[in-house]
């Protein structure tokens, strides 16, 4: 599209692109922005390599021939972006069909971003809105990102870990991302460690020596309960050489009653700030039964459902054209039509204003073109039911 827009001369034909989502991820009723400042980074960088370009002049028609003429790679070469971006701040709750970033620049600029704007900004705010959603569920404990092991590759993993600190995470078990991002890092040993050893006793022991202040021991290789009581047993013998007992994780079994029965005998053993950890498969739903019944869980690892957004594998945000300059200057909204009316875009130069209501909670997020004036008593009207609506001046 690029080159056909150099070769017909109308590169530098100004436009405007927003990116958006149609639905709701999760079937919930809101998402969370996120990977902004990953977009305007990528757009500071963005440039086309010597290699790359060779790339390119390498390709071929299936008659034999170049499909980019020389002089066109001549022109990537020497590209320098121009363009505005505007963006809604990262963690900020947004919804349905509101411009999360909007692009103003050149037709061909703003068409070469698309495919790198929607990959950052929809896996981001995927997962923010899955770590949102989880933290919700947690009612104020913590929740610790564990998912790098099973994420959607190196690079997925390293992103989805900043997605999930910015909706809401405390920590990731991820260290790459604790180094480059400076996500706070958290952790326990594994099954494999007790296996190591021939008896779980020994290898609780060999553990608490080398992490005297770090001591949080994974229970259920074995017996749960056991390996609870003999967690306590461990760090009683060598409360002498300072070892402490931070914690137990739980990682099997039914939660609720093991956390119950955890905090008895952790609190009987003499250890009633020792935090219980949770783990094994966990996702909103299952936290907030957990906490309906009355589980002695402190910390919440999530590792699988959350950095993968397991039930929702994408957001499906989208980048549409939705005005150009003309001849004389001016801009012409774009409309997309189509048959099915959740595909239809919102033309024009699109920009949002949130309204609150007098108890401070929001009220409705009004769209609308920049050059329009909006009055105090215009109607806000809810795209998907047009019944539902608003005027301005009813909110604070």
């Amino acid at each position: 599209m690029a080159y056909s827009y150099w070769k017909n001369n109308i590169g530098d034909k100004q436009a405007v692109f927003n990116l958006y989502f149609r639905n709701n991820p999760f079937g919930g009723g809101y998402a969370v922005a996120a990977g902004l400042e990953l977009a305007f980074r990528a757009i500071k960088d963005y440039s086309f390599s010597k290699d790359s370009l060779e790339y390119l002049g390498s390709l071929k028609t299936e008659r034999g021939n170049p499909v980019f003429e020389n002089r066109f790679l001549d022109y990537l070469e020497n590209l320098k972006l121009t363009v505005d971006i505007n963006g809604i701040e990262e963690g900020r709750i947004v919804f349905p069909f509101e411009p999360l970033i909007r692009v103003k620049g050149s037709i061909i600029q703003c068409q070469l971003l698309e495919t790198i704007l929607l990959n950052i900004i929809n896996f981001s705010t995927l997962i923010a809105t899955k770590a949102c959603r989880i933290t919700n569920a947690a009612k104020g404990r913590p929740v610790l990102e564990f998912g790098l092991r099973r994420a959607q590759g190196f690079d997925g993993g390293l992103s989805a870990s900043r997605a999930a600190y910015i909706g809401g995470c405390t920590g990731t078990s991820n260290l790459f991302a604790g180094k480059r991002l400076g996500i706070p890092v958290k952790g326990t040993h594994g099954h494999s460690w007790v296996l190591f050893f021939p008896h779980e006793k020994e290898a609780f022991k060999a553990y608490a020596e080398v992490m005297p202040e770090n001591t949080i021991f994974l229970v259920d290789t074995y017996n749960t309960l056991n390996g609870i009581k003999t967690a306590v047993e461990t760090i009683n013998e060598l409360k002498q050489k300072k070892s402490c007992l931070n914690g137990i994780r739980l990682d099997s079994g039914d939660l609720a009653y093991l956390s119950q029965k955890g905090r008895r005998i952790l609190d009987e053993g003499g250890f009633p700030n020792a935090k219980i950890i949770a783990s094994n498969d966990l996702d909103e739903y299952i936290i907030e039964s957990l906490i309906e019944q009355k589980a002695a869980i402190d910390i919440f690892g999530v590792g699988t459902n959350l950095i993968t957004g397991k039930d929702q594998p994408a957001l499906g945000g989208v980048y549409k054209l939705t005005a150009i300059e003309n001849e004389q200057g001016r801009w012409t909204p774009k409309l997309k039509i189509s048959e099915q009316p959740i595909k239809i875009n919102h033309p024009g130069i699109q920009k949002v204003r949130r309204y609150y209501d007098e108890e401070g909670a929001m009220g409705a997020d009004l769209i609308y073109d920049e050059f329009e004036n909006i009055n105090k008593n215009e109607f806000i009207v809810d795209s998907n039911y047009e019944f539902k609506r608003k005027r301005t001046d009813q909110f604070f």
